[in-house]
């Protein structure tokens, strides 16, 4: 499953939110946080883990989760990427719309 598919679910998000909001986090300090079960909220982490989004480490018995910048600049740099597009094309089509501007312009002298 890719970040953009792990994202698509509201908990997730909110998750990826609540750890970005206060840095590292241990896993029932994330939990603590939802109305789910530990369990549940820990196959979201896995989740989250497993596409690159979260860092977890292990100190002692807890786990700890922190923003993987590693995943979070993969998915920055596909939207970057979708956006520079977009606007290319927008700047095309500004350059189209002036075009038939001046036409009209010249049209009418």
């Amino acid at each position: 499953m890719n970040a953009f598919a792990v994202l698509a679910d509201e908990t997730r998000r909110d998750i990826v939110r609540l750890v970005a909001k206060n840095g590292e986090l241990t896993a029932t300090e994330i939990s603590d946080n939802f109305q789910m079960s530990p369990p549940a909220i820990s196959q979201h982490l896995k989740l989250l883990k497993e596409t690159n989004i979260l860092h977890m480490k292990k100190e002692a018995q807890k786990r700890i989760y922190s923003l993987n910048q590693e995943g979070m600049k993969e998915m920055e740099d596909w939207i970057l990427e979708i956006k520079n597009l977009w606007v290319k094309r927008l700047d095309k089509l500004d350059r189209y719309v002036m075009k038939l501007k001046m036409e009209r312009l010249n049209d009418k002298k």
